[in-house]
């Protein structure tokens, strides 16, 4: 870490990041200029968001196993170039099914970053404790970029206009691949999985099929043969998909990753956490500027306590989990979280906005300690040669949360149109749930970080290896 080249590898793969992270939350904010100029419903606006992250989710696994066989530099570069070219497809949309499309090709090049980005990292820092402190930084940038994007597009917004969320994403990617060309080597691993053309089906079915149930479910009725069929296919998707990988030498998802129960935790930390936090965004967004009617600038000056409750726990986070102490932070975010969910669960249209900046800055001290214990424990223990893999299946577990997130957010108050004063009420349901979120955050790291839970990560490593 005191050298300079390994600090500016790492600063490259965070750049990455930053821009991907950001991407899911920027939007947010940018929801009713969409809504204004696109004529979009509240499906459409969940879609614009949720056919990002679900197309993210299902293709990071697949883009791991691709750098560890074709080269992680090329196809790191490749990534930002697609998603460089989405960025600039969905700031020319002239309708919403355009820019949902758009989103997709956007997110095809944001599954080829993260975890080829978290792949270089960790071996590029071999040591355990400078590898603790690179995730802790990767930590830190991936919450500040979620919590930044609302505040960055608010600006935008305002002063150029919502398309303007997505030109700033391409002189960044650009650069970006200017910096990987000359200061990140080409890698490879010494052994490359196969190819696993169906365990990547049933990926894509399982999410694409919950996503969609979810969704369209408070429109077209839950009784409704298309929603029955999607949660049944959801479902038939994810045994078929343990089954099969189950089976397979060299499986796209290793199910013994999952005896390891600090891994199996932080992939469950992961989509709890991120999920709520999504859910609060998408839903703090609507109620900010159509409900209360602030100015998009407004309603993302509102939610800056997160960035800022970021910047300052993210690090101390980094510093707990590489001084062995990721119980504490845990405990901390769980705590965190469900203090700042009470504080939405009696919100009004006049509910005065020094509890709203309260419980957006304790939401930001949550999400800021969580982050670094997720990603650290689905990578330390592992072989580096299995690291891609396993930080793609935690990179999955994000998207699957985002994804989760404001598909529930958005079903819990479709009933209610965001410019009814009564939607105020109409978001609580779903903030009681963060709140047992919170605390299942809190449960999960006491029992992922004892002494039985340790001994399991040096089982499966030794199996994996």
């Amino acid at each position: 870490m005191t050298e300079p080249r390994p600090r500016l590898i790492l600063a490259t793969c965070c750049l990455s990041l930053f821009l991907v992270s950001m991407d899911v939350t920027i939007v947010n904010v940018a929801l009713p200029s969409i809504a204004a100029d696109l004529h979009a419903t509240m499906t459409d606006l969940q879609w614009s968001i949720d056919a990002y992250t679900v197309v993210i989710a299902s293709f990071l696994m697949l883009a791991g196993s691709m750098a560890d066989r074709l080269g992680r530099r090329r196809v790191f570069q490749t990534g930002l170039a697609v998603f460089s070219l989405g960025s600039l497809l969905c700031s020319l949309s002239p309708s919403l099914g355009a820019l949902v499309g758009f989103r997709v090709v956007q997110a095809i090049g944001g599954a080829m970053l993260n975890p080829v980005a978290m792949s270089i990292i960790v071996n590029t820092f071999t040591d355990p404790r400078e590898r603790a402190r690179a995730i802790g930084t990767w930590g830190a940038v991936f919450g500040i970029s979620m919590a930044l994007g609302p505040v960055l597009g608010g600006v935008l917004v305002e002063s150029v206009g919502w398309r303007a969320i997505f030109w700033i994403n391409v002189p960044v990617a650009l650069g970006a691949i200017v910096l990987t060309a000359k200061f990140v080597p080409e890698s490879r691993a010494a052994t490359t999985r196969r190819v696993d053309p169906i365990g990547q089906i049933l990926i894509v079915v399982f999410l694409g099929a919950l996503t969609s149930a979810l969704i369209e479910g408070p429109h077209a009725g839950w009784q409704s043969p298309w929603i029955v069929g999607g949660f049944a296919t959801a479902i038939a998707a994810v045994v078929a998909l343990v089954v099969y990988e189950g089976r397979r030498a060299e499986p796209l998802v290793d199910i013994r990753f999952f005896r390891s129960w600090p891994f199996s935790a932080a992939t469950v930390l992961a989509v709890i956490a991120i999920a709520a936090f999504n859910g609060v965004l998408f839903l703090s967004s609507l109620y900010l500027q159509d409900t209360r009617g602030l100015p998009a600038v407004d309603a993302g000056a509102c939610m800056l306590p997160i960035a800022v409750a970021l910047v300052v726990f993210a690090p101390m986070s980094g510093r707990l989990v590489g001084a062995g102490h990721a119980r504490w932070a845990l405990v901390g975010a769980g705590t965190a979280t469900a203090i700042a969910a009470v504080l939405l669960t009696s919100i009004t249209v006049d509910t005065p906005l020094v509890q709203l900046i309260a419980a957006y800055a304790v939401f930001g001290i949550g999400l800021g300690l969580v982050n670094t214990p997720i990603t650290n424990a689905a990578v330390s223990g592992m072989p580096r040669a299995q690291a891609g893999l396993a930080s793609a299946l935690a990179s999955t577990s994000r998207q699957v949360g985002s994804a989760l997130g404001v598909a529930i957010a958005g079903t819990i108050a479709s009933a209610t149109a965001p410019r009814d004063p009564a939607f105020a009420a109409a978001i609580h349901p779903f903030v009681w749930i963060v709140v047992c979120s919170g605390l299942a955050i809190a449960v999960i790291g006491i029992v992922s970080t004892g002494a039985h839970a340790r001994a399991t990560v040096r089982g499966v490593a030794s199996l994996v290896d």
